[in-house]
């Protein structure tokens, strides 16, 4: 069973910058392939960010220039760095991993993963 806790959420005013943490437990995280996807009120839950195992990187086209993601195995850690952070980047940011392969469609595919986080918000005031 993989645990997920993400960190690092907070509140932030447009054009600053955040990095968000996941720390796993559990599994093998090298294997695994990890995404980001947020939720903000009253929205149905999107895909962010997504890193496989091999490291390549996928990017929502709402974030792509201002995020990365970008895992450390020997830490069973991804992050997502946040730069120039807008209004409407505003959400509950998710920790998601996936055991399997996937293609780079499915994996900005909510139901493409079996684990996720508690979530941490993230508030950007204009």
């Amino acid at each position: 069973q993989v645990r997920l806790v993400e960190s690092g959420g907070g509140l932030v005013q447009t054009g600053d910058s955040l990095r968000l943490s996941c720390a796993a437990s559990g599994g093998t995280f090298s294997k695994y392939a990890m995404g980001w996807f947020r939720q903000a009120p009253g929205k149905e839950r999107e895909f962010v960010a997504a890193v496989r195992w091999s490291g390549n990187e996928y990017y929502a086209d709402s974030v792509k220039g201002r995020f990365t993601i970008s895992r450390d195995n020997a830490k069973n850690t991804v992050y997502l760095h946040m730069n120039s952070l807008k209004p409407e980047d505003t959400a509950v940011y998710y920790c998601a991993a996936r055991g399997l392969a996937g293609s780079p469609s499915y994996l900005q595919v909510v139901t493409a993963y079996g684990y996720w986080g508690q979530g941490t918000q993230v508030t950007v005031s204009s």
